[in-house]
């Protein structure tokens, strides 16, 4: 076992060495893989915080609907009855066109022209309404069919959603455009940086061919020659995934102002530092698997044992 123990030490420092001793090529290995594992993660972030607006978005939304002006309250309290039976409704709200005038004054007290106007009407020029909100953003579309062919639809007016649903369509496609693009632009890389770590290793190999030879008469077993080029690759591997996470940290620090209050009240710094050993631990498996993987190509390739 302390044989062992020894020899496993051996290799990790052989490893290291071989890290060290090759310089600059050892900073393009890392950097090549740190911008593919970088692309990945922002990929990724921006995938889940997206999908964290998104869902807060359509926690927001809902759907009001409109009513004539001579429909009486009254009928929209029995309307209302009838829509809390509906499975796919999770709340409603009634707001008489008394209460919307009230709250349209208070937006506008911060506005002269809008107070102008409602006093040149005169007259209350709002509708009474319904807002509905859905247990899920899917049902929504299922809610304003049956309203529009329900008994009492010739009692509405309008129905305020489609704006909303565009919108949400809109901020769904740029999300599925951005992980796209962003995923095949990691792949990519993924495939330079394991080429570019799988060339390091064959020169290191080759720097070391005469070695071999020496440590075959001698007895060494094959993965006692095997580790150090393992060892390299995995080096290569968790040095790129510590540059990420320095590459994440400025990233994050420079987006603050465009994501505050956007990520459930927080922004995109908030996300990074809160889930910060999750990523970190992500990218060092992956940074892991990465260099092992080069790693075991090259030795495969060029390594005769």
């Amino acid at each position: 076992m302390g044989m062992k123990i020894t020899k496993l030490q051996r290799t990790f420092k052989e490893g290291l060495s071989n890290f060290y001793r090759n310089g600059w090529l050892s900073f393009a290995t890392v950097s090549v893989l740190a911008i593919s594992l970088y692309i990945i993660s922002v990929t990724l972030i921006i995938g889940v915080a997206s999908n964290i607006v998104l869902k807060n978005v359509q926690d927001k939304i809902n759907v009001s609907v409109y009513f004539n002006p001579d429909v009486q309250d009254s009928k929209i309290q029995e309307i209302k009855s009838k829509l809390v039976s509906y499975q796919e409704i999770k709340s409603i709200d009634f707001v008489s066109k008394e209460q919307a005038l009230e709250q349209f004054k208070k937006f506008g007290n911060n506005n002269p022209s809008i107070s102008q106007a409602l006093d040149e009407i005169g007259d209350n020029p709002l509708l009474s309404a319904l807002v509905i909100k859905a247990r899920s953003s899917d049902q929504y579309d299922v809610i304003v069919k049956a309203i529009n062919t329900s008994s009492f639809a010739e009692d509405v007016s309008h129905i305020d959603y489609e704006e909303n649903k565009s919108a949400i369509q809109r901020l769904i496609t740029i999300i599925k455009i951005v992980e796209q693009v962003g995923l095949t632009l990691g792949v990519v890389f993924v495939f330079i940086g394991i080429l570019i770590t799988f060339n390091a290793i064959r020169l290191t190999m080759y720097a070391h061919r005469q070695e071999f030879e020496i440590m075959r008469l001698v007895g060494a077993s094959n993965i006692y020659i095997k580790m150090p080029f393992i060892f390299e690759g995995i080096f290569y591997g968790i040095s790129s995934a510590f540059s990420v996470m320095l590459a994440l940290f400025v990233t994050s620090k420079f987006l603050v102002p465009i994501t505050r209050g956007s990520i459930a009240g927080g922004d995109i710094l908030d996300f990074y530092l809160s889930h910060f050993f999750v990523i970190f631990g992500l990218l060092l498996v992956s940074g892991i698997i990465l260099g092992t993987v080069s790693a075991s190509i090259a030795i495969r390739r060029y390594l005769k044992i």
